[in-house]
């Protein structure tokens, strides 16, 4: 039985290639709402619907995968047809989330960038679709910019399908060519459209709907959590077989096959850009149910005395970890309203909740949490959204979870494509040869005259700090992508940050004096009227060494009169680190410190004479246990 007015569609595509805007446009133009309803829902901005909290907005990324309806009347038959669509994040570090939701999806619009084609991410997302058989729609998206190879990025995109061993069915692929944040899509390229009637009909006519039994004993994979402080865990996922009712006793089969017989409270349909409670679903639409739980991600809803489990979801493993601990500097406190270990606990636990890519477990104290997620990018959201909570705590440095098989040591490579100009490509090189990158592929930038298009396999730790390095070796003039590739055997060491730092040795206000003395020696992150603390990380040194510098010290005061005033100083402008780039930079002994109006990076231990102790200590340990090794190998 064919569900026929019911179309389920992912929206993917590589991070920034105009996702969420196309889906503002399909809402936008689908006639169910009012202009000014969406502008509020916008925030006052167009384009922006979608991006529904303040740091989707900032990044101008899409963080979590949403869910929307459309009801689409075709123009010229009346025909009325519900176009459930759900936008995925583009970022690699939440390809996890994409991969669950396709599960829910009978096909795909890819969505690629008229200029840039396929990049890492693209092939990732297309790879997954086409592994739950999903036919895509193209849309080449930005087709108005002025340096845009339409027809060049379809032949691209056909030889990564081939690539992909694609069977004849996708290779046969519809093209829809749009500008989402113009708001017009054509058949044809190089024609300007009237609005996103094309982008409507290729779904409509390419995307067959799944074919489901509605009298079948019922079947619902959860696939996506969503949670709320008044009703707990929510599932979300897609009713395969059967009709799923409100207040109906039904089984719940968990991932390891544990059957429990519960009752669901509520169940709710999308509808526009949010959800209405509804009495039924039939299979194939898409749904929230409410009062189940526990419930987790992998569980099938089932018939009450006929339960049959399906296919669990795989869930992806972290592949980085770092601490989160109690901030224990001379400023805590004086900040943040969430400060206890007890309090990030807590914080820690209701994450899990939701974020299922997430795992927590006990530090060496119980002021220590060690926290593991898919990316840099994905643990420091979580660290910004903890900030901006008003919670304070410190952070250490990442460290990549490696995997031991067959009694072998593996550890994640990924795949990084750099664009730049070609007078950049040997300090490119030079930069990825030190953290064991290996070259792939290397060709001219297709329709950019003087860029240079690199392809290399890296490890996923040589890609921690890279962002700087690689900034000042092009002079920001390179663009960078990296998605996870696979595991394989370690290629070695890769060398550490090759700067010391310059650290505070007295605490009190940072002085333009102080700082003018300082000139030659390095850069600074701090600047004039700064608070600062003995042991805090106030600038990078020149040299590969850590110094500790009074940057608090005043100017003299005499009554002789000098042209040397602190207005005449010599300062240089402080740098700007940002929370993920402050992660980036720190060192296994330093930590940053992150509070609602302040992120500073620190040493772990404050005191001067504490971290030579520290490191006379550690350096006694080294050398006995390569006396021991010695004196094995000599036994031997």
């Amino acid at each position: 039985m064919s569900t026929g007015k019911i179309r389920n569609i992912a929206i993917i595509a590589h991070v920034d290639h105009g996702k969420t805007t196309l889906v503002d446009q399909l809402l936008y133009q689908s006639g169910m709402f009012r202009q000014e309803d969406l502008d509020k829902l916008a925030g006052g901005q167009h384009n922006l619907v979608m991006d529904s909290n303040d740091l989707e907005r900032e990044r101008g990324i899409t963080i979590l995968a949403k869910n929307c309806a459309i009801d689409y009347t075709d123009p010229e038959t009346g025909d009325v047809s519900k176009i459930n669509i759900i936008d995925t994040p583009g970022h690699a570090d939440f390809g996890g989330e994409v991969e669950r939701v396709l599960m829910m999806a009978d096909g795909v619009c890819l969505v690629v960038d008229a200029f840039e084609g396929p990049m890492p991410q693209t092939r990732f997302v297309l790879q997954k679709a086409l592994s739950y058989g999903l036919k895509p729609v193209i849309i080449i998206n930005k087709a108005d910019r002025p340096d845009a190879r339409p027809e060049q990025v379809v032949d691209e995109v056909f030889d990564l399908l081939v690539d992909l061993d694609a069977d004849d069915d996708a290779l046969d692929f519809p093209v829809v060519f749009a500008s989402a944040k113009n708001g017009w899509a054509s058949d044809e390229p190089g024609v300007t459209g009237e609005n996103m009637q094309p982008v409507y009909k290729a779904i409509i006519n390419h995307i067959k709907p799944a074919e489901f039994d509605a009298t079948a004993p019922l079947q619902m994979l959860i696939t996506t959590l969503d949670y709320s402080d008044y009703v707990g865990r929510i599932g979300i996922g897609r009713v395969i077989a059967g009709t799923l009712k409100a207040g109906e006793r039904v089984s719940v089969v968990t991932r390891e096959g544990k059957i429990t017989k519960q009752r669901v409270g509520q169940i709710q349909k999308f509808k526009g850009l949010g959800k209405e409670e509804a009495t039924e679903i039939p299979a194939g639409d898409i749904c929230a149910i409410i009062g189940i739980d526990p419930i987790d991600i992998g569980d099938t809803i089932a018939d009450l005395e006929n339960p049959v489990a399906l296919p669990p979801v795989n869930i992806d493993q972290p592949t980085l970890h770092m601490t989160f601990s109690v901030n224990t500097s001379t400023f805590a406190g004086q900040d943040g309203k969430f400060v206890t270990s007890r309090q990030i606990a807590a914080r820690l636990e209701k994450e899990l909740q939701s974020n299922v890519a997430l795992r927590v477990s006990p530090g060496n104290s119980p002021e220590e949490f060690n926290v593991s997620g898919r990316g840099l990018m994905h643990l420091g959201i979580l660290l910004e959204n903890m900030r901006r909570e008003g919670f304070e705590l410190a952070s250490g440095k990442p460290e990549v979870i490696n995997k031991i098989v067959n009694g072998k040591e593996l550890e994640p490579i990924e795949n990084l494509v750099v664009d730049c100009p070609s007078e950049c490509q040997s300090s490119v090189m030079a930069v990825l040869g030190d953290r064991r990158a290996t070259m792939t592929k290397m060709d001219a930038k297709p329709g950019a005259a003087g860029f240079v298009h690199l392809e290399f396999t890296i490890p996923s730790r040589g890609l921690i700090g890279i962002r700087t390095r690689m900034l000042n070796a092009t002079q920001g003039k390179a663009i960078v992508h990296h998605s996870f590739s696979h595991y394989d055997e370690m290629r070695g060491s890769i060398p550490r940050r090759k700067n010391g730092v310059m650290i505070a040795n007295e605490g009190g206000q940072v002085t333009p004096y102080a700082l003018d003395a300082l000139y030659d020696r390095g850069f600074f992150f701090s600047s004039p009227g700064d608070k600062v603390y003995a042991g805090q990380i106030i600038g990078e040194h020149s040299k590969d060494g850590d110094i500790t510098v009074n940057c608090v010290k005043g100017k003299q005061q005499t009554n002789v009169r000098t042209a040397n005033k602190d207005d005449a100083s010599k300062i240089r402008p402080a740098r700007e680190m940002s929370l993920e780039a402050c992660l980036e930079y720190i060192q296994e002994d330093e930590l940053v410190e992150i509070t609602p109006n302040f992120i500073r990076m620190r040493k772990r231990i404050l005191v001067e004479s504490m971290r030579k102790r520290d490191t006379r200590i550690q350096s006694q340990k080294l050398k006995a246990a390569i006396e021991n090794e010695a004196e094995k190998s000599g036994a031997k």
